[in-house]
């Protein structure tokens, strides 16, 4: 049975083909059916010009009009309708300078990669592959259409793009390819920092981030998109802790457990968590020591998610994972109300995950992960964030007013009550008059 979405997909393909123009699946869900895994988007190409589908459709947006593309929205679902066309000479490496409409072999030409290069006749049930891609989809191969250097001129994110089919499909950059984009990896530093953010983010969720983060490495794009990522390259670690080798190697092996589609927010948090490491490395006789890498490591992270323009979500969730990956070790010896308020922590979840990839990437000792998954199970959600016994307006009508002693007697007072110590209002109220006295006059 076809997802709704492809039926939709096909819907403006019979409405332009009853119309007289002809039109075919295009791209990336044409490979993605020949793999045999749900496409995310569906494409259109077609020779009708964008005057023409904007007419036949009733709700059309001109994203690219002057490019050929028009995205026809149906049901709430928004699909690109692009003219077959042939590029003018990119000259800011993203963008043709200008566009000539024309045929289906020209516009398979002027595409990126082989295996997206091929078009899908919903009409006849047949590829058409007029650049290989076919071949080298079996051969599980990545390879730019036409020539490979003019291909990463012509918009350099395509060396971004090449990792994520590489890391995503698990292919082989072929030889040629692969030498173009090397060539061209400085010039991804041109690029806008969203699209770069885009790429890397996808990366970093395919459920091969460690081969992504190799590729970039062994791609020399690395030091171009993350230069905070490189210093852990030979950051000796104390063998004893990490007996699985430098920084570098640690956050591979972390990277290489992560699943598909996790969520961004663990992905960077497992690729940044030691990133404070290399500046943080202090050699004291034969002891090697990181003091104060969890802090500065989340301020490094957050900086660097910010210049990728990654949402403010994602930047302060990634440094608090940072900040936090070592405290859960201390679970066990924490009082009640410590533990409680960790776990009742926006976040704690991904923490715990992240703590559990971090331990098998290095001692394999989980005896504190065990120990948290336990109390969150055995706790439940009401008793880890437990109504408040006791409120401000409280306190105010005890005569207290908000300030710093305010703040300190409502923690005080939430502690306890994690601990167990209090368990009602009226025993709340009682413990406030106790310890604290009345309110200063």
């Amino acid at each position: 049975m076809k997802p709704e979405k492809e039926k939709k997909a096909l819907a403006i393909i019979e409405r332009l083909r009853a119309n007289g123009f002809v039109a075919y699946l295009a791209g990336g869900c044409v490979r993605d059916r020949m793999l045999g895994v749900p496409a995310k988007d569906y494409d259109v190409a077609t020779d009708a010009r964008p005057e023409v589908v904007q007419d036949l459709f009733e709700d059309t947006i001109a994203v690219g009009a002057r490019f050929g593309v028009i995205v026809v929205v149906i049901a709430g679902d928004a699909f690109e309708v692009a003219t077959f066309r042939a590029d003018a000479p990119y000259v800011d490496g993203r963008r043709p300078s200008s566009v000539r409409f024309g045929t289906v072999e020209e516009d398979a030409r002027r595409r990126d990669f082989t295996i997206g290069g091929m078009y899908f006749d919903p009409a006849t049930e047949r590829v058409i592959d007029l650049v290989g891609g076919m071949r080298d989809l079996r051969a599980g191969v990545i390879r730019a259409i036409g020539n490979a250097a003019e291909r990463f001129e012509e918009d350099h994110l395509r060396v971004l793009r090449a990792i994520r089919f590489a890391t995503r499909l698990n292919f082989e950059i072929e030889s040629a390819t692969w030498h173009a984009m090397r060539r061209a990896a400085p010039r991804v530093a041109n690029l806008a920092a969203e699209r770069v953010g885009e790429e890397l983010a996808a990366i970093m969720t395919s459920g091969r981030a460690a081969r992504g983060l190799d590729l970039m490495r062994d791609g020399a794009v690395l030091e171009v998109v993350m230069p905070e990522v490189p210093p852990m390259i030979g950051c000796a670690q104390p063998r004893n802790f990490h007996p699985e080798g430098d920084v570098y190697r640690h956050t591979w092996l972390a990277l290489s457990m992560l699943e598909a589609g996790c969520a961004e927010t663990l992905a960077f948090g497992v690729l940044l968590h030691d990133v404070a490491k290399p500046p943080c490395r202090a050699e004291q006789g034969d002891k090697v020591t990181f003091y104060g890498h969890t802090e500065k490591g989340a301020e490094m992270a957050q900086a660097m998610l910010r210049r990728l323009r990654r949402s403010r979500f994602v930047q302060e969730r990634v440094a608090y994972l940072v900040r936090n990956h070592l405290r859960l070790v201390m679970a066990p010896r924490m009082r009640r109300a410590t533990l409680r308020r960790m776990l009742a922590e926006d976040g704690f979840g991904e923490l715990l995950e992240l703590s559990r990839l971090d331990a098998l990437a290095s001692s394999s000792n989980l005896g504190f992960y065990y120990f948290c998954a336990r109390a969150l199970a055995e706790l439940g959600h009401e008793e880890i964030r437990p109504p408040r016994l006791v409120g401000g307006d409280d306190l105010i009508a005890m005569g207290f007013a908000p300030g710093p002693q305010f703040k300190s007697i409502l923690k005080d007072v939430e502690d306890q009550q994690l601990d167990g110590a209090l368990a009602s209002r009226d025993e709340a109220l009682e413990y406030v008059r106790a310890r604290y006295g009345p309110a200063p006059a």
